[in-house]
């Protein structure tokens, strides 16, 4: 076993397969999960917030640019993941495939990391394109997996942060321990004799020997298929290619470039992208009857308007980006009547948070929550129109909320009922 498992080192050997690219390759890809994790939290607290939670209203874009780089940064994953276990692949014919409590702490964790990494990078790949093909609700894995991913990262870089050290910035000398057919297609010399060898010179008990170098350096040496700089060259390019043909769903310069992003800045109607259409949400009738109102209300104080009492309110004109989870966003123009102008009407106050209730009957977002700093900030509308035109069906009609900041799932469609949490 230990010949066979040498001999795969051997023939594996490439000059991309050292301590000093892992690392390089580790720390990008790290960086790209760190991201991930941040910005994921953060989109996660704005959908489910505690009770003592606050979030800034400003930058109004702030939700596009942490959700897009969220998807980006995880897009980047995948090139990243798939170089780190091309420079790390031969480690799996180590021989024994456990040497110590250490050991096994690192292969538990790079195996814990790379399989959750996988299923959690395909996932968040598939909702992107809101194609839910596993049997499990996306959302609460998702988050769970980020905890997994983040504590097995942290494991498996305490266990290796001396070998992390070494060749963090430069390439130096490898360590003996460290000199294997992989990294330099020689094998180190250990002072130790075995007490007995078999016929093809390799010991049956005691320590590596000088015998089995000799039979290492006799295989001959493979030419080098990749060099470090083909290497890297090949891996920027892939996270440049994934990232720049998806980026354009989200940054609009790169919108000519947008590949693989699911939806595409000016498709839609009235020229915005739509998630989820009223067939979806099965309220077409109830949006369209005539004796629609919106309710607002305050403890016992309540207020109904028609959709015509609302035009005839004071309006509000804002630009404001529709911001998705799955990572695209797209700005718009939006004219209505200011959240805090209607619940003044019903004597609501500075400090009441406030519930959005949707015609939808179904789903996970049919009501949303809202916090006092959306409630009362002047960007925030019950819109009525978009992009100059009277609110279209599939973007809300008669009524729907839009607030700097949030994600597109809370900025609730197909109004029928406002009212306070804590009255």
């Amino acid at each position: 076993m230990r010949r066979l498992m040498f001999e795969a080192r051997a023939q594996l050997a490439s000059p991309v397969r050292n301590p000093r690219m892992a690392t390089v390759v580790g720390r990008l890809l790290a960086l790209a999960f760190l991201i991930c994790f941040g910005t994921g939290l953060y989109s996660h607290f704005l959908q489910e917030p505690l009770p003592w939670m606050r979030f800034p209203t400003r930058p109004a874009g702030l939700y596009q640019f942490t959700q897009g780089t969220h998807i980006l940064a995880g897009i980047a994953c995948f090139p990243l993941l798939f170089a780190k276990l091309y420079v790390v692949f031969p480690q799996l014919f180590q021989y024994p495939p456990v040497k110590s409590f250490a050991n096994f702490l690192e292969r538990a964790s790079i195996a814990l990391f790379v399989g959750a990494s996988l299923v959690e990078i395909t996932i968040g790949l598939l909702n992107t394109y809101q194609w839910y093909p596993f049997p499990f609700p996306f959302r609460q894995v998702h988050f769970a997996l980020s905890f997994v991913i983040i504590g097995s990262l942290l494991v498996h870089i305490g266990v290796k942060l001396p070998l992390i050290a070494r060749h963090w910035r430069a390439a130096p000398a490898p360590a003996p321990e460290e000199r294997h057919p992989v990294d330099t297609r020689s094998v180190p010399v250990i002072a130790a004799t075995p007490t007995e060898t078999s016929s093809d010179g390799l010991p049956r008990t005691g320590g590596i020997t000088g015998r089995v170098l000799s039979y290492i350096d006799a295989t001959p040496a493979l030419p080098a298929r990749t060099s470090r700089r083909g290497f890297l060259a090949t891996v920027a390019l892939g996270v440049t290619a994934v990232v720049g043909l998806t980026a354009g769903q989200t940054v609009a310069p790169l919108d000519g470039l947008n590949v693989f992003g699911p939806r595409k800045k000016g498709v839609g109607q009235q020229g915005v992208p739509v998630n989820r259409t009223s067939a979806q949400a099965k309220v077409g009738t109830a949006a369209l009857a005539t004796d629609w109102v919106l309710t607002v209300a305050h403890g016992s104080t309540e207020r109904s308007f028609s959709r015509a009492e609302l035009a005839a309110l004071p309006q509000t004109a804002v630009d404001l980006p529709i911001a998705c989870v799955e990572g695209w966003s797209q700005m718009a123009s939006w004219r209505g009547v200011r959240l805090r102008d209607l619940v003044d009407q019903v004597g609501a106050s500075p400090e009441s948070d406030f519930r959005m209730i949707s015609l939808e009957q179904r789903g996970g977002f049919k009501q949303t929550e809202m916090g006092r700093e959306y409630v009362r900030d002047p960007l925030t509308l019950v819109a009525l129109e978009l992009n100059g035109e009277i609110l279209d069906l599939e973007h809300g009609y008669p009524a729907r909320l839009i607030a700097p900041g949030r994600p597109g799932v809370l900025q609730t469609k197909w109004l029928s009922r406002i009212e306070a949490i804590d009255a």
